[in-house]
């Protein structure tokens, strides 16, 4: 939907307002840089110049995907002119009027040089200096590389992915009309980064033009004031730099911003969140380390000669977080409680897993989800025959039998929250209300229902905790409600798509060459060991797996190797 309404074409006879920004943009640029503005011009165009910055930092923020904000290069070109031509404009104006007094180039450049600065221009040049460096020399040089780095890897991938779409294609997955959006969305990828590269030079371009700009400012005006106002040194030194720094930190500030800007963009991995969503939530799921931060920073607040009041007051804010996240820092919990819970009913054998490699996929629940799991539970037990079922249904559709997924209980989590792990590595959590139904928002909600808000862990969907007693009244609102277990399956069934790549080892790889030369001996006799090693197969079916490809017809893929 977002890419139709990107690409309509406005309706004849109706005035395209949106396709004459840009073009209105460019041409208001030249027209700064060549007629002379008034200082309250100069005024509107500086404050506008910084809430276009903001405005892009914003929206780099809250992107979910970098190519979500496709036209970034294109803006941060035409806000580059925007701001060069500020430079001119006001670089006009303080050479012309400066000699009237530090409100002749504008309000915002006096407030810049005198306020901001203390009205020392030594200080206005030193923080000038030091905005410029962390603009060029760190952020700026930062993304740059980065963009140069996810240009090259992307353009490498592109074969792969090209020829995974092809297989796609070939053996039905996909339609025609799907092969080619994705096709499309690979070259808008590659375009993205290759612009991205080159749009890091145009930041790096402006903060050496800013240095040469505020250089010229000042002898210029240091030669104005004293040759042709007939000014002492001193005055015409101090009132042309003051007002020349001003200037200059007036235009860094929205440069240091878009330059963050690029860096977040280039940074961005594709995620279904925005970043200050994911950094607080990767910032503050470990209580434990929290709690020793809250700790060190108590003992900073009893250090004699540093201050009391500041770090005991972040000594308190960290313990509080640390205390909302509702894990106890106490490390022998965590050891006693391995062998308590439902757990220590199992039988003897299960608990000699210690001995054993780690499983691949692992459950962990918390003990009001206990319920969900255990056997003879009803309805609410059948977890673990969905799970079975589940695995029969991926197997069909991936192509390969996916592990066994062992269930265990945790105490050490929150008690209605559940953990996906893979190899012993959380990949997921999520969390459930025992006794209340999921509704989920499908878009299209005709009335509102009462219940807790929340979102669907698997896809991120707005949802709402409904009693089960509401169940019917979401339904006829148009919900789309489902039982806790069924939200653990749906995730875990997502969780498993996306990471079946590392689910398939080098024995799975073996264990399908079998299967297949009982049937197509000379197939695999010729392919393994001849061509490829049984390594060199399994890289090749990883790759299917991770673009999203099903290996089900193993035997066309190995006759296509």
């Amino acid at each position: 939907m977002a890419t139709a309404a990107l690409t309509a074409r406005p309706a004849p006879g109706a005035v395209p307002t949106g396709e004459l920004v840009v073009p209105l943009s460019l041409v208001a640029v030249v027209v700064i840089m060549v007629i002379p503005l008034p200082a309250f011009l100069i005024d509107l165009l500086l404050a506008l110049s910084i809430s276009l910055a903001l405005v892009i930092l914003m929206v780099s923020m809250y992107t979910q995907q970098p190519l979500e904000f496709s036209t970034f290069p294109s803006v941060l070109l035409v806000v580059t002119l925007f701001r060069l031509a500020l430079n001119v404009a006001s670089t006009r104006l303080i050479l012309l009027h400066g000699h009237e007094g530090s409100g002749a180039a504008g309000h915002v450049i006096r407030a810049f040089g005198n306020f901001v600065v203390g009205g020392s221009y030594v200080v206005g040049l030193v923080v000038f200096l030091i905005l410029v460096v962390i603009n060029f020399a760190v952020i700026t040089k930062g993304a740059g590389r980065i963009a140069e780095v996810a240009a090259r890897f992307t353009l490498d991938a592109m074969p792969g992915k090209q020829l995974a779409i092809d297989a796609d294609l070939n053996s039905g997955l996909v339609t025609e009309k799907d092969a080619r959006a994705r096709r499309r969305a690979i070259e808008e990828e590659a375009d993205f980064y290759g612009a991205m590269d080159g749009a890091s030079k145009f930041v790096r371009g402006d903060a050496v033009a800013g240095l040469v700009i505020t250089a010229i400012n000042i002898l210029g005006g240091f030669f104005i004031g004293v040759v042709q106002q007939g000014a002492d040194v001193k005055t015409a030194a101090e009132t042309y730099t003051i007002l020349t720094i001003g200037d200059g930190l007036v235009s860094q500030l929205p440069a240091l911003l878009i330059s963050t800007a690029a860096g977040i963009i280039v940074t961005r991995a594709a995620s279904g969140a925005d970043l200050g969503s994911e950094v607080a939530g990767q910032l503050l799921t470990s209580p434990r380390v929290l709690w020793l931060v809250s700790g060190i920073l108590g003992a900073f607040a009893l250090l004699p000669g540093l201050p009391f009041l500041p770090f005991i007051v972040l000594a308190g804010a960290t313990g509080g977080l640390a205390a909302a996240g509702g894990v106890s820092p106490a490390p022998a919990a965590g050891k006693a409680e391995e062998g308590g819970g439902p757990a220590a009913s199992r039988p003897k054998e299960e608990r000699s897993e210690v001995l054993v490699p780690l499983d691949l996929m692992e459950l962990e629940v918390g003990f009001e989800l206990v319920p969900l799991v255990e056997p003879g539970a009803g309805s609410a037990g059948d977890l673990v025959e969905r799970i079975r079922t589940l695995r029969r249904n991926l197997a069909l559709e991936m192509g390969f039998i996916v592990p066994p997924v062992h269930i265990r209980d945790n105490l050490q989590i929150r008690p209605s929250e559940y953990v996906i792990l893979l190899k012993g590595v959380e990949v997921a959590r999520g969390e459930l209300r025992t006794g209340c139904q999921l509704a989920i928002d499908p878009g299209t909600v005709r009335a509102p229902v009462t219940g807790i808000a929340t979102r669907e862990p698997a896809f991120g969907l707005d949802a709402l905790w409904v009693a089960a007693q509401d169940r019917e009244r979401a339904q006829l609102a148009g919900y789309t409600v489902v039982d806790p277990a069924t939200v653990v399956i749906t995730h875990l069934t997502e969780v498993i798509r996306r990471h079946a790549h590392e689910l398939l080892g080098r024995q799975e790889v073996q264990q399908l060459l079998d299967a297949v030369a009982k049937t197509r001996p000379k197939v695999v006799e010729e392919l393994v060991p001849q061509q490829l090693t049984v390594g060199g197969v399994q890289k090749v079916l990883q790759n299917l797996l991770r673009e999203g490809v099903s290996i089900r017809d193993l035997v066309t893929v190995l006759e296509t190797l």
